[in-house]
C-alpha cells in the first residue's frame, strides 16, 4: 500500500535485494559482500554459483582503533585472503548501503592489496 513508512533496515533489504538480481559472483570473480553494524563491519567472498563462503574477514578481529581505520584493515585483509586463493578480480557488492565512509574504506582497503573491481 503507498504511504506506509518502511523503516531503514526494509529499505536497505529491497536496494541490496534489486541489486541482487544483476551481481553474481562466479568461481573466477567472486562476489565481494559487505554487512556492516553499528559497531563492526565483516566482509566475504561468495561464489554464488557453488553456493558458498571462499573467505570472510570481520573487524571483530581487530584491536582497537577507529572504525573507518578497522573498516580499511578489513579491506587489506580479505584482498590478502583472496590473494592466498588466487583471487585478482571481484563484483563488489555493497549490499544496499551507500558508497560512503566505512563502505568505501573496505573498497579503498581492498583495492590497495591488489583486488580489482
Amino acid at each position: 500500500m503507498p504511504g506506509i513508512a518502511k523503516s531503514r533496515e526494509q529499505k536497505r533489504t529491497r536496494r541490496h535485494l534489486r541489486v541482487r538480481k544483476k551481481v553474481t559472483g562466479t568461481p573466477e570473480r567472486p562476489r565481494l559482500v559487505i554487512f556492516r553494524s553499528l559497531k563492526h563491519i565483516t566482509a566475504q567472498l561468495v561464489d554464488d554459483v557453488a553456493r558458498r563462503t571462499l573467505a570472510t574477514v570481520s573487524s571483530t578481529d581487530l584491536e582497537t582503533g577507529k572504525k573507518t581505520q578497522k573498516s580499511l584493515e578489513v579491506g587489506k585483509r580479505i584482498a590478502a585472503r583472496a590473494k592466498d586463493a588466487g583471487i585478482t578480480k571481484v563484483v563488489f557488492d555493497r549490499a544496499g548501503y551507500k558508497y560512503h565512509g566505512r563502505v568505501k574504506a573496505v573498497a579503498d582497503g581492498a583495492r590497495e592489496g591488489g583486488l580489482e573491481f
